[in-house]
């Protein structure tokens, strides 16, 4: 069976109704990003980014799975389909996606301040101040915030390195290292893109571009895509 790497960012979820971050609208409009979203932002107010990302994932728990997150789970009929999200929301995993790798931390679970391998799965949305681990130790959400290291990118490059068919979906393809992932692809590779906007992309004889949203643009691919099987 082939494999098949969908790289993924915020516009596959935004028909979820789970807002963007760059575009426009989109939560930085909203948010100082250093406020709510770094190592800084929790030292100096943890409470603020508590707040921000309750907010998050109380609207994630109100959320369901768009008709381009169960297109790429059905595609598990015909592939070997890795995930690989820039997404913290488990939407993928509700649509039935059995292989997704998280490259920014998951939502809906949060891990020890001082032990980054106690990591724990969130039946509500709201995390709070004094919320403890087994070992005394407060609470963060399990995210890679701006600043820190995206540990995962290393298994996301061998994946990528080793697709047969290479997806990126809702993803302006602006954000590092993520970005950097197309590097990994193998020359003679097919490379879909689907994105409304225009992501910069150097010229690739195997590129196909779709300019649309992630459903729209998934549901004209999987003909294409059943064909590569």
């Amino acid at each position: 069976m082939k494999k098949l790497v969908v790289l993924t960012g915020a516009g596959m979820s935004a028909e979820s109704g789970l807002p963007t971050f760059r575009d426009m609208g989109g939560i930085w409009e909203t948010y100082d990003v250093t406020q709510v979203a770094s190592p800084e932002a929790w030292q100096h107010n943890p409470e603020l980014v508590l707040r921000f990302y309750n907010e998050r994932r109380k609207k994630l728990f109100e959320s369901s799975p768009n008709e381009g997150h169960h297109i790429l789970a059905s595609l598990e009929a015909y592939f070997d389909v890795q995930i690989v999200t820039q997404n913290v929301d488990d939407l993928h995993e509700q649509a039935g996606s059995s292989k997704v790798l998280h490259l920014h931390g998951e939502l809906k679970k949060a891990r020890s301040t001082s032990n980054p391998n106690l990591v724990y799965e969130l039946n509500d949305w709201e995390l709070k101040i004094g919320d403890l681990c087994e070992e005394g130790s407060q609470l963060r959400p399990h995210i890679v915030w701006f600043g820190e290291t995206v540990e995962e990118i290393y298994k996301a490059q061998d994946l990528v390195s080793e697709a047969d068919v290479f997806i990126v979906v809702g993803t302006s393809l602006n954000v590092y290292p993520a970005a950097g992932l197309l590097h990994y692809v193998a020359s003679d590779v097919p490379v879909f893109v689907v994105d409304p906007g225009q992501p910069l992309l150097a010229h690739n004889p195997h590129l196909t571009i779709i300019k649309d949203k992630a459903s729209v643009g998934l549901r004209q691919l999987t003909s294409v895509l059943q064909k590569l099987a």
